[in-house]
Protein backbone atom coordinates (compact mmCIF):
# COMPACT_ATOMS: atom_id res chain seq x y z
CA UNK A 1 0.00 0.00 0.00
CA UNK A 2 1.70 3.19 -1.24
CA UNK A 3 -0.93 5.70 0.11
CA UNK A 4 -0.13 7.63 2.89
CA UNK A 5 -2.67 9.27 3.98
CA UNK A 6 -6.22 7.99 3.74
CA UNK A 7 -7.92 4.47 4.17
CA UNK A 8 -11.05 3.43 5.32
CA UNK A 9 -11.95 1.94 9.50
CA UNK A 10 -12.31 -1.47 7.35
CA UNK A 11 -8.86 -1.04 5.46
CA UNK A 12 -10.51 -0.78 1.87
CA UNK A 13 -10.53 1.83 -0.29
CA UNK A 14 -13.88 1.15 -2.70
CA UNK A 15 -15.55 -1.88 -3.58
CA UNK A 16 -14.63 -1.22 -7.89
CA UNK A 17 -10.87 -1.31 -6.94
CA UNK A 18 -8.79 -4.30 -8.40
CA UNK A 19 -6.24 -6.06 -5.92
CA UNK A 20 -3.35 -4.75 -7.84
CA UNK A 21 -4.39 -1.14 -7.71
CA UNK A 22 -5.55 -1.49 -4.17
CA UNK A 23 -1.37 -2.70 -3.53
CA UNK A 24 0.00 -0.04 -5.11
CA UNK A 25 -1.98 3.27 -5.76
CA UNK A 26 0.72 4.90 -7.96
CA UNK A 27 -0.79 2.51 -10.70
CA UNK A 28 -4.41 4.67 -10.37
CA UNK A 29 -5.47 6.85 -12.68
CA UNK A 30 -8.60 9.05 -11.92
CA UNK A 31 -10.46 7.21 -14.90
CA UNK A 32 -9.52 3.45 -12.87
CA UNK A 33 -9.34 4.77 -9.02
CA UNK A 34 -11.81 7.10 -6.93
CA UNK A 35 -10.21 9.64 -4.62
CA UNK A 36 -10.51 7.41 -1.96
CA UNK A 37 -6.87 5.81 -3.38
CA UNK A 38 -5.13 9.25 -2.90
CA UNK A 39 -3.73 11.04 -0.36
CA UNK A 40 -7.04 13.84 -0.45
CA UNK A 41 -10.57 13.57 -0.65
CA UNK A 42 -10.08 16.43 -3.14
CA UNK A 43 -8.25 17.97 -5.92
CA UNK A 44 -6.30 20.38 -5.10
CA UNK A 45 -7.19 23.88 -6.76
CA UNK A 46 -4.97 24.70 -9.62
CA UNK A 47 -5.24 29.04 -9.75
CA UNK A 48 -5.08 29.23 -5.70
CA UNK A 49 -2.18 26.81 -5.20
CA UNK A 50 -0.33 28.70 -8.26
CA UNK A 51 -1.01 31.97 -7.16
CA UNK A 52 0.57 31.47 -3.95
CA UNK A 53 3.41 29.86 -5.63
CA UNK A 54 3.80 33.07 -8.09
CA UNK A 55 3.38 35.63 -4.85
CA UNK A 56 5.99 33.59 -3.16
CA UNK A 57 7.95 33.74 -6.25
CA UNK A 58 8.05 37.41 -6.48
CA UNK A 59 8.86 37.87 -2.65
CA UNK A 60 11.87 35.47 -3.76
CA UNK A 61 13.04 38.56 -6.26
CA UNK A 62 12.32 41.05 -4.10
CA UNK A 63 14.52 39.24 -1.23
CA UNK A 64 17.18 38.92 -3.75
CA UNK A 65 17.27 42.40 -4.86
CA UNK A 66 17.30 43.92 -1.37
CA UNK A 67 19.67 41.40 0.04
CA UNK A 68 22.66 42.05 -2.11
CA UNK A 69 21.78 45.65 -2.26
CA UNK A 70 22.13 46.37 1.83
CA UNK A 71 24.02 42.54 2.11
CA UNK A 72 21.55 41.43 4.41
CA UNK A 73 22.73 37.71 3.85
CA UNK A 74 21.62 35.80 6.88
CA UNK A 75 18.04 37.30 7.07
CA UNK A 76 18.33 36.97 3.15
CA UNK A 77 19.42 33.62 3.43
CA UNK A 78 16.55 32.33 5.32
CA UNK A 79 14.40 34.26 3.88
CA UNK A 80 14.92 32.93 0.22
CA UNK A 81 15.09 29.55 1.83
CA UNK A 82 11.77 29.78 3.48
CA UNK A 83 10.10 30.92 0.26
CA UNK A 84 11.96 28.50 -2.51
CA UNK A 85 10.70 25.57 -0.25
CA UNK A 86 7.18 27.35 -0.22
CA UNK A 87 6.92 27.34 -4.13
CA UNK A 88 7.88 23.87 -4.46
CA UNK A 89 5.82 22.83 -1.81
CA UNK A 90 2.49 24.62 -3.91
CA UNK A 91 3.88 23.62 -7.13
CA UNK A 92 3.57 20.16 -5.73
CA UNK A 93 -0.30 20.62 -4.82
CA UNK A 94 -0.91 21.95 -8.46
CA UNK A 95 0.53 18.56 -9.44
CA UNK A 96 -0.87 16.66 -6.84
CA UNK A 97 -4.61 18.00 -9.01
CA UNK A 98 -3.58 16.55 -12.00
CA UNK A 99 -1.55 13.23 -10.57
CA UNK A 100 -3.54 12.56 -6.48
CA UNK A 101 -2.11 9.01 -6.87
CA UNK A 102 1.53 10.52 -6.81
CA UNK A 103 2.96 9.81 -3.46
CA UNK A 104 5.85 11.64 -4.47
CA UNK A 105 4.03 14.74 -4.87
CA UNK A 106 1.93 14.84 -1.84
CA UNK A 107 5.61 13.90 0.17
CA UNK A 108 7.13 17.17 -1.85
CA UNK A 109 4.14 19.03 -0.77
CA UNK A 110 4.10 17.56 2.77
CA UNK A 111 7.57 17.97 4.01
CA UNK A 112 8.12 21.46 2.27
CA UNK A 113 5.65 23.31 3.70
CA UNK A 114 5.54 22.12 7.18
CA UNK A 115 9.61 22.85 7.56
CA UNK A 116 9.46 25.85 5.25
CA UNK A 117 7.97 28.56 7.82
CA UNK A 118 10.54 27.32 10.25
CA UNK A 119 13.41 29.07 8.18
CA UNK A 120 11.17 32.06 7.59
CA UNK A 121 10.60 32.27 11.77
CA UNK A 122 14.86 32.31 11.26
CA UNK A 123 14.25 35.70 9.93
CA UNK A 124 12.38 37.39 12.38
CA UNK A 125 14.67 36.11 15.11
CA UNK A 126 17.90 37.45 13.17
CA UNK A 127 15.82 41.12 13.66
CA UNK A 128 15.05 41.16 17.54
CA UNK A 129 18.60 41.44 18.53
CA UNK A 130 19.24 44.49 16.46
CA UNK A 131 15.61 46.19 17.20
CA UNK A 132 17.50 46.16 21.05
CA UNK A 133 20.74 47.55 19.91
CA UNK A 134 19.11 50.50 18.69
CA UNK A 135 17.12 51.50 21.34
CA UNK A 136 19.41 50.33 23.66
CA UNK A 137 20.58 47.61 25.49
CA UNK A 138 20.42 48.93 29.06
CA UNK A 139 16.51 48.89 28.33
CA UNK A 140 16.54 45.01 28.03
CA UNK A 141 17.07 42.23 30.39
CA UNK A 142 19.29 40.38 28.38
CA UNK A 143 22.14 41.60 26.09
CA UNK A 144 21.09 41.93 22.63
CA UNK A 145 23.01 38.56 20.89
CA UNK A 146 21.24 36.65 23.71
CA UNK A 147 17.66 36.66 21.77
CA UNK A 148 19.30 35.98 18.30
CA UNK A 149 21.49 32.74 20.02
CA UNK A 150 18.07 31.33 21.81
CA UNK A 151 15.93 32.11 19.13
CA UNK A 152 17.64 31.17 16.12
CA UNK A 153 19.12 27.68 18.55
CA UNK A 154 14.96 26.77 18.85
CA UNK A 155 14.36 27.37 15.30
CA UNK A 156 17.02 25.27 14.55
CA UNK A 157 16.22 22.62 16.73
CA UNK A 158 12.36 23.12 15.44
CA UNK A 159 13.64 22.60 11.69
CA UNK A 160 15.78 19.38 12.62
CA UNK A 161 12.70 17.50 14.24
CA UNK A 162 10.16 18.66 11.38
CA UNK A 163 12.59 17.70 8.52
CA UNK A 164 13.30 14.03 10.15
CA UNK A 165 9.58 13.55 10.78
CA UNK A 166 9.21 14.24 6.92
CA UNK A 167 12.24 11.92 6.08
CA UNK A 168 10.88 9.12 7.92
CA UNK A 169 7.62 9.54 6.95
CA UNK A 170 8.34 9.68 3.42
CA UNK A 171 10.64 6.46 3.66
CA UNK A 172 8.35 4.64 6.03
CA UNK A 173 6.74 0.89 4.54
CA UNK A 174 4.71 0.49 7.40
CA UNK A 175 2.14 2.26 9.44
CA UNK A 176 4.12 2.69 12.86
CA UNK A 177 7.31 3.97 10.88
CA UNK A 178 4.64 6.55 9.53
CA UNK A 179 3.14 7.36 12.53
CA UNK A 180 6.72 8.29 13.95
CA UNK A 181 7.42 10.39 11.65
CA UNK A 182 4.07 12.47 11.66
CA UNK A 183 4.58 12.23 15.24
CA UNK A 184 8.49 13.66 15.20
CA UNK A 185 6.97 16.48 12.27
CA UNK A 186 4.29 17.46 15.51
CA UNK A 187 6.76 17.74 17.77
CA UNK A 188 8.68 20.13 15.91
CA UNK A 189 5.75 22.24 15.14
CA UNK A 190 4.78 22.56 18.80
CA UNK A 191 8.27 23.23 19.44
CA UNK A 192 8.03 26.27 17.15
CA UNK A 193 4.97 27.46 18.35
CA UNK A 194 6.42 27.33 21.99
CA UNK A 195 9.29 29.10 20.71
CA UNK A 196 7.05 32.02 19.02
CA UNK A 197 5.13 32.52 21.95
CA UNK A 198 8.15 33.09 24.21
CA UNK A 199 9.56 35.49 21.42
CA UNK A 200 6.54 37.05 22.02
CA UNK A 201 6.87 37.12 25.91
CA UNK A 202 9.89 38.80 25.45
CA UNK A 203 9.34 41.04 22.35
CA UNK A 204 6.48 42.43 24.21
CA UNK A 205 8.54 42.72 27.62
CA UNK A 206 11.15 45.09 25.61
CA UNK A 207 8.83 47.24 23.90
CA UNK A 208 6.94 47.62 26.98
CA UNK A 209 10.05 48.79 28.63
CA UNK A 210 11.03 51.38 25.88
CA UNK A 211 7.47 52.95 26.24
CA UNK A 212 7.87 53.42 30.04
CA UNK A 213 11.59 54.91 29.45
CA UNK A 214 11.86 56.93 26.28
CA UNK A 215 14.55 58.58 28.29
CA UNK A 216 17.09 55.63 28.60
CA UNK A 217 16.60 55.09 24.28
CA UNK A 218 20.12 55.30 22.98
CA UNK A 219 20.70 58.94 21.66
CA UNK A 220 22.67 57.61 18.67
CA UNK A 221 19.89 56.00 16.92
CA UNK A 222 16.86 58.24 17.79
CA UNK A 223 16.13 59.96 14.47
CA UNK A 224 16.02 56.07 12.93
CA UNK A 225 13.43 54.97 15.93
CA UNK A 226 11.50 57.43 15.89
CA UNK A 227 10.71 57.41 11.59
CA UNK A 228 7.61 56.26 10.08
CA UNK A 229 9.60 53.73 8.15
CA UNK A 230 11.15 52.05 11.03
CA UNK A 231 7.64 52.08 12.92
CA UNK A 232 6.20 50.62 10.25
CA UNK A 233 8.29 47.73 10.28
CA UNK A 234 8.30 46.72 13.91
CA UNK A 235 4.47 46.44 13.05
CA UNK A 236 5.24 44.47 10.22
CA UNK A 237 7.50 42.21 12.37
CA UNK A 238 4.57 41.64 14.75
CA UNK A 239 1.77 40.88 11.84
CA UNK A 240 4.53 38.58 10.59
CA UNK A 241 5.32 36.65 13.57
CA UNK A 242 1.27 36.32 14.42
CA UNK A 243 0.68 34.59 11.15
CA UNK A 244 3.22 32.40 11.40
CA UNK A 245 2.02 31.67 15.02
CA UNK A 246 -1.49 30.88 13.91
CA UNK A 247 -0.24 28.65 10.66
CA UNK A 248 1.39 26.50 12.89
CA UNK A 249 -0.98 26.45 15.21
CA UNK A 250 -3.49 25.20 12.74
CA UNK A 251 -0.84 22.67 11.17
CA UNK A 252 -0.44 21.09 15.13
CA UNK A 253 -4.28 20.71 14.80
CA UNK A 254 -4.13 19.13 11.08
CA UNK A 255 -1.37 16.83 12.33
CA UNK A 256 -2.82 15.84 15.55
CA UNK A 257 -5.20 14.32 13.85
CA UNK A 258 -3.17 11.90 11.91
CA UNK A 259 -2.71 11.74 7.85
CA UNK A 260 -6.55 10.24 8.58
CA UNK A 261 -8.22 12.85 10.20
CA UNK A 262 -10.85 14.42 7.85
CA UNK A 263 -8.84 18.37 8.69
CA UNK A 264 -5.92 16.64 6.90
CA UNK A 265 -7.71 15.40 4.02
CA UNK A 266 -10.84 16.91 3.42
CA UNK A 267 -10.86 20.23 4.22
CA UNK A 268 -8.91 22.33 1.51
CA UNK A 269 -10.37 26.01 2.01
CA UNK A 270 -9.42 25.86 5.82
CA UNK A 271 -5.97 24.95 4.68
CA UNK A 272 -5.67 27.73 1.92
CA UNK A 273 -6.71 30.25 4.80
CA UNK A 274 -4.84 29.26 7.59
CA UNK A 275 -1.48 28.07 5.87
CA UNK A 276 -1.55 29.38 2.66
CA UNK A 277 -2.80 32.88 3.26
CA UNK A 278 -1.25 33.08 6.59
CA UNK A 279 2.47 32.47 5.38
CA UNK A 280 1.47 35.10 1.73
CA UNK A 281 0.94 37.92 4.35
CA UNK A 282 3.93 36.93 6.37
CA UNK A 283 6.29 36.68 3.38
CA UNK A 284 4.74 39.79 1.86
CA UNK A 285 5.36 41.91 4.57
CA UNK A 286 8.69 40.69 5.72
CA UNK A 287 9.66 41.40 1.83
CA UNK A 288 8.17 44.90 1.31
CA UNK A 289 8.99 46.24 5.33
CA UNK A 290 12.26 44.98 4.91
CA UNK A 291 14.45 45.57 7.59
CA UNK A 292 17.68 46.50 6.38
CA UNK A 293 15.59 49.37 4.55
CA UNK A 294 13.92 50.34 7.52
CA UNK A 295 17.09 50.54 9.98
CA UNK A 296 18.25 52.89 7.26
CA UNK A 297 21.89 52.30 6.86
CA UNK A 298 22.66 50.85 10.31
CA UNK A 299 21.59 47.37 10.24
CA UNK A 300 25.72 46.39 10.48
CA UNK A 301 26.07 48.22 12.35
CA UNK A 302 23.55 46.84 14.88
CA UNK A 303 25.20 43.44 14.91
CA UNK A 304 27.03 41.99 17.52
CA UNK A 305 30.06 39.87 17.41
CA UNK A 306 29.78 37.08 20.05
CA UNK A 307 33.71 37.85 21.14
CA UNK A 308 35.96 40.61 20.52
CA UNK A 309 39.39 39.06 19.32
CA UNK A 310 42.09 39.41 21.55
CA UNK A 311 44.93 40.83 18.93
CA UNK A 312 42.21 43.54 18.31
CA UNK A 313 42.19 44.34 22.48
CA UNK A 314 46.02 44.52 22.57
CA UNK A 315 45.75 46.88 19.71
CA UNK A 316 43.43 48.85 20.92
CA UNK A 317 45.31 48.77 24.64
CA UNK A 318 48.84 49.96 22.63
CA UNK A 319 47.25 52.36 20.55
CA UNK A 320 45.82 54.22 23.66
CA UNK A 321 49.40 53.90 25.54
CA UNK A 322 50.83 55.59 22.60
CA UNK A 323 48.21 58.54 22.39
CA UNK A 324 49.26 58.53 26.25
CA UNK A 325 52.65 58.79 25.70
CA UNK A 326 52.40 61.50 22.88
CA UNK A 327 50.15 63.59 24.66
CA UNK A 328 52.89 63.50 27.63
CA UNK A 329 55.58 64.39 25.16
CA UNK A 330 53.76 67.22 23.77
CA UNK A 331 53.14 68.76 27.57
CA UNK A 332 56.59 68.28 28.45
CA UNK A 333 58.06 70.00 25.55
CA UNK A 334 55.71 72.95 25.63
CA UNK A 335 56.89 73.54 29.89
CA UNK A 336 60.83 72.59 29.43
CA UNK A 337 61.69 76.29 28.18
CA UNK A 338 60.19 77.32 31.65
CA UNK A 339 62.28 75.16 33.31
CA UNK A 340 65.37 76.02 31.90
CA UNK A 341 64.79 79.71 32.87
Amino acid sequence: MSNLTHQFPNGTYSSGSNVTLEQNANLCTLETCDLSMSSFLYRPTVAGNALFAGIFAACIIGQLFLGIKHKTWGYMVAMILGLVLEVVGYIARVMIHNSPFNDNNFLMYLVCLTIAPALLTAAIYLCLGRIVHVYGENLSYFKARTYTVVFCTCDLISLVLQALGGGIASSANDLSGKNLGKNLMLAGLIFQVVSLVLFALCAGDFALRVMRNKSGWNVKYIDIVNSLLFKSFLVGLAVASVTIFARSVYRCAELAGGFNGSLFTSDEALFMVLEGAMIVIATTTLTVLHPAVAFQGVWHEANFQFRTKKGSLDFKHQRVNSDEESQSGIEMGQTAPFVQK
